[in-house]
């Protein structure tokens, strides 16, 4: 089978919080007519980001057209999750025409890009591009830096630790692997930072990429679809830091899924995310909540210290209430002070 005749896929890598989910379902919304599936990776065991594209609303984007894969890295689960899910989407009796894979923040894309020359996929699928999605104010605000106190308390928990910097590690493997960056969130940042962003990121490209700004995802499906890069076939242009699905794990970084009660106000509720964001080592912070009095149920997402709001869709009639937020972190985070934290 011929690229023309293979299945095209799209790998939306990019940081925790940097706008991935955003940038799918803008896709999604504007992708005139085309027959689309997503396969969406979390790193936390409890489905969010599937959960809000799903449940957006927006044709095409349903239960029947999302697939989730929580509980771990897609690029370390390749086998026993991933080929799996694929496949059922192949075999459906009308397959998709492009899919959307959305991995979770802390994934590496290169050995998910490798498993496409598995005898299982390889003649019938194809990857149409590796697309990193960057959070420009967190590149400007140097969130990919050495953070010391973050670190120190990382080694407290794991004396094994013995690089300067985890998060700096996984941000360059995704731009190493790009075909495109995104630069979103570009509407925080003034000229000079936005130029300040450029020029980093493009020291850690290892060849032309072209990269573009957005805000809130909103980027044509025509600069994000067809791009044509068979990036399975062009491996070794793509450097990472662990080129096997073997040579790596995630043990810089563990999640936490906290039960909420219903909030008196979003006010109140962002509030207690941003102090439980202070935490070190902190880095991600979502879910969905109730709030009292209301029939809406409310998303929550803090990345760093910026947090965000809104009600996506009213609580169903025999729905649980009880809301969760998922808080990943560095190893070795403090999760007593976090849920104390959100608690209030």
């Amino acid at each position: 089978m011929t690229i023309l005749n293979k299945i095209p896929c799209t790998i939306v890598t990019g940081f925790l919080g940097a706008g991935k989910t955003t940038l799918v379902r803008h896709a999604v919304e504007h992708n005139d007519g085309r027959r689309l599936a997503i396969i969406v990776n979390e790193f936390g065991d409890v489905g969010f980001d599937g959960s809000l594209l799903a449940e957006c609303g927006i044709p095409g984007c349903d239960a029947d057209a999302v697939v989730e894969l929580p509980n771990g890295c897609i690029c370390c689960t390749v086998a026993d999750d991933f080929v799996p899910a694929l496949n059922k989407l192949l075999d459906r009796p009308e397959p998709p025409e492009h899919i959307l894979i959305e991995t979770s923040g802390l994934a590496l894309p290169k050995p998910l890009v490798q498993a496409f020359n598995w005898p299982a996929i390889r003649s019938r699928v194809t990857v149409d591009g590796v697309v990193a999605v960057v959070d420009g104010p967190a590149v400007a605000s140097g969130a990919f830096a050495d953070d010391p106190d973050a670190l120190a308390a990382q080694r407290a928990a794991d004396a094994s630790v013995d690089h300067e910097n985890p998060l700096e590690e996984v941000f360059e493997d995704q731009l190493l692997c790009a075909d495109l960056v995104v630069m979103n969130k570009s509407d925080l940042l003034d000229e000079g930072e936005r130029a300040r962003v450029r020029a980093e990121v493009e020291a850690h490209l290892p060849r032309a990429v072209k990269l573009v700004e957005t805000a809130h995802g909103a980027l044509d499906p025509r600069v994000l679809l067809g791009l044509n890069a068979a990036a399975e076939s062009d491996l070794a242009a793509r450097p990472s830091h662990h080129e096997t699905e073997e040579d790596h794990d995630h043990d810089d970084f563990e999640s936490v899924a906290v039960p909420m009660k219903a909030a008196g106000s979003p006010e109140d509720l962002a509030a207690r995310v941003a102090k439980a964001a202070e935490v070190a080592g902190v880095l991600r912070i979502k879910g969905f909540c109730a709030v009292a009095d209301k029939p809406m149920r409310l998303v929550v997402q803090g990345v760093g210290r910026r947090v965000a709001h809104h009600y996506d869709r009213p609580w169903r009639p025999a729905e649980h209430r009880d809301g969760t937020l998922v808080v990943i972190g560095l190893t070795g985070f403090d999760k007593d002070a976090v849920a104390a934290a959100l608690k209030g």
